[in-house]
């Protein structure tokens, strides 16, 4: 059975969630995990969320806010702690573009033990994809794409389970760009921001902030014909009635299904 797991939900100034980032698991308990929040946060959610270290062997990096990166400093340094213990006898992917990996590497030059950052290169690889580029994993395949952000450089992808065929779109935290409609279009599943609702946005100003709110995103995945619609890295001040607030919003405008996941909530897939 594949399942997300939502590690967190909301966008970078967040501060009753955790920043988005999430785990997916495939059939035999493998983890990929997609950014890693703002800090060490990141360590807790993970043993919050029961994720066993040596099935998680892959990592996306979306790109290189504070909210997306930092966390993967922590996560390279749990991993690489293990190694030295004896404790994961694996290799660890990370699979990001150039600008993550060069700030990723200098990062945990500066940061991290010596030991620990000896493991890079040599049981962690950091590897710099690009648009375009399909990865060919286990479980799945991974096509790359480039999704224009106009903020900083930043990939999103399709993922297509081996096992039935399904497909799953990552769209990042931006609004969907017209030129990633071959990742997009016709997904099982439509992971996207929703900053917040359309009636709050005189509040909480998305589009000053380069993000969509709930109605933006549900007209998205309708006019796109995906099936599931999953809503993040959103605000956290209505965070109480954020789950039903959203999701009411969104399904005024999408006919199938809408998921507004809460920190550490489990979707099915």
């Amino acid at each position: 059975m594949k399942k997300i797991i939502f590690l967190g939900t909301g966008n970078a100034m967040v501060t009753k969630v955790f920043n988005t980032c999430f785990l997916i698991e495939v059939d035999g308990g493998e983890l990929f995990l997609t950014d890693a929040g703002g800090g060490n946060g990141i360590l807790r959610q993970l043993e919050l969320a029961g994720a066993d270290y040596n099935k998680l062997h892959h990592m996306f990096v979306t790109h290189a806010h504070t909210d997306h990166i930092m966390g993967g400093v922590w996560v390279i340094r749990k991993i690489s702690s293990l190694m030295n213990s004896g404790k994961y006898n694996d290799v660890f992917h990370i699979y990001c573009h150039d600008e993550v990996k060069d700030i990723l590497l200098n990062m945990c030059e500066m940061m991290l033990k010596r030991k620990d950052f000896e493991n890079i290169g040599e049981n962690i690889i950091i590897h710099e994809i690009w648009d375009g580029q399909v990865i060919e994993l286990p479980h799945f395949s991974i096509d790359v794409f480039d999704i224009y952000s106009t903020k900083a450089k930043q990939y999103g992808y399709q993922m297509k389970f081996a096992d039935d065929g399904k497909l799953l779109t990552c769209l990042g935290d931006e609004p969907y760009n017209e030129g990633c409609v071959e990742y997009a279009q016709g997904s099982d599943w439509l992971l996207s921001e929703a900053f917040c609702k359309y009636e709050d946005r005189e509040i909480f100003k998305p589009y000053e902030k380069h993000h969509s709110t709930c109605k933006e995103a549900a007209e998205l995945a309708q006019t796109l014909g995906v099936k599931n619609l999953v809503l993040y890295h959103t605000e956290d001040k209505t965070i109480d009635t954020r789950k039903k607030a959203y999701s009411a919003e969104a399904k005024q405008y999408f006919s199938g299904n809408v998921f507004v996941p809460d920190d550490l909530e489990v979707i099915e897939i």
